[in-house]
């Protein structure tokens, strides 16, 4: 009878990817309204993805969602803004 090596290997479990940490920028930025931040870090995130092979891709693309959609939102409110503000000095007349 043989007895057990004292070095025998352990079974290991499968490797863990790492994530991109700019993806998970992305999407914090975005779901803080720093839109373009989160836009910028989005894209160079799904680029370094794709040539790396981590984690954080559907992160990214949520980012880039939300951080368009911020974008988006922050223009139409602009415009309602300055339209306001064009209304209202008409009629008074300033």
């Amino acid at each position: 009878m043989s007895e057990p090596t004292p070095y025998a290997s352990t079974p290991t479990g499968a490797p863990v990817a790492k994530w991109n940490v700019l993806s998970i920028v992305s999407l914090v930025t975005s779901i803080l309204w720093l839109s373009l931040i989160g836009i910028v870090t989005g894209h160079i995130a799904l680029s370094q993805i794709k040539k790396t092979g981590e984690q954080g891709n559907v992160l990214a693309i949520i980012g880039l969602v939300l951080g368009y959609l911020g974008l988006l939102g922050a223009i139409i409110v602009a415009f309602l803004v300055i339209g306001s503000l064009a209304v209202g000095s008409s009629i008074t007349g300033y």
